[in-house]
């Protein structure tokens, strides 16, 4: 039994099915990094074969949160640095579902981090992608957590006085099990990344750098690029977490001093996710709860039912 009669269907599946009737062109601005995502997206969503019912896209405030409008799916468009808590709590009720949470770098990094944090030392199983264009866009330019020390904005007229945050290094240290950066002007490996990203077992985080042609003239476009797993000045393990991190420190350092740096940075098939955790200690029930509403036949307990469990 499932919640959803799409779930499974293993059909073949054309991109076009994940652009919405409501509201079929995006409104960002034209040269925004964001339509790349939605194009990686859409691409990686059909190459996978899912069915737009079968995928629930949870998105913050922000340029990025008007993703879930421009993809047709189940959507929820959540309150600023809220898009975790919320698809963790989805995914945990129905865990045929393929669940995506997406936030830019203000949403995610900032006013999220908390959520972000422990999300990825949990490792639910879900796919996160960052719009990092190193600005707060929706609010019209002010300093982000990753905008890179002395970038001059509303905010920070004088130009920022702190080092940018490193999104790989933490994601890595908080124990996400898949960790990769990738960028707008590098469409094919975007889908690439979001379709292993996906498939992953465990809580996936893709950097995903965004540029913003309106309010942060000063970045650069994310070009020339080097995609890591293509260039042979780049050999490391991305199963070894030691060496993964030290390639994450250079790859956060370069962006900074003018060098693109993308690809996968680590991943770790042998964790269990959040919710395999749960189900081996006896802590979650066998059949989720998006089915027990389906089910006639299911005892639902009360908390005066509970109450022994805790004498």
């Amino acid at each position: 039994m499932s919640a959803f009669n799409a779930i499974g269907q293993n059909r073949e599946v054309d991109q076009n099915e994940f652009t919405p009737e409501i509201e079929p062109q995006a409104t960002w601005c034209p040269g925004c990094g964001d339509f790349g995502v939605l194009k990686a997206l859409k691409g990686a969503a059909a190459e996978l074969g899912l069915d737009p019912e079968e995928i629930l896209l949870v998105t913050g405030i922000g340029c990025s949160g008007k993703l879930s409008s421009y993809f047709e799916s189940y959507g929820f468009h959540s309150i600023h640095g809220r898009s975790l808590p919320l698809a963790r709590g989805a995914k945990l009720a129905n865990p045929k579902l393929t669940v995506i949470a997406a936030g830019g770098d203000g949403d995610g990094y900032g006013i999220g981090g908390n959520h972000f944090m422990h999300t990825a030392r949990e490792n639910h199983d879900m796919t996160y992608i960052v719009f990092n264009n190193e600005i707060f866009g929706l609010t019209k330019g002010q300093t982000s957590p990753t905008s890179p020390k002395g970038h001059k904005s509303k905010t920070q007229l004088e130009g920022s006085a702190k080092d940018p945050l490193r999104p790989l290094s933490m994601s890595l240290s908080a124990g996400a099990s898949y960790v990769a950066r990738t960028a707008a002007v590098n469409p094919n490996q975007a889908k690439e990344i979001i379709v292993e990203a996906i498939q992953h077992d465990g809580f996936s985080h893709v950097d995903f750098l965004t540029q913003c042609p309106t309010w942060n003239k000063d970045a650069k476009q994310y070009v020339p690029y080097v995609d890591i797993q293509q260039s042979e000045e780049y050999d490391f393990d991305i199963t070894d977490r030691r060496e993964a991190g030290h390639a994450m420190y250079e790859t956060e350092s370069a962006l900074y001093e003018g060098k693109v740096l993308t690809g996968r940075y680590y991943k770790d098939e042998n964790r269990k996710d959040y919710q395999t955790e749960k189900l081996d200690r006896g802590s979650m029930p066998d059949q989720p709860i998006a089915e027990q509403y389906f089910d006639d036949d299911h005892e639902w307990k009360r908390s005066y039912d509970l109450l022994d469990a805790h004498k």
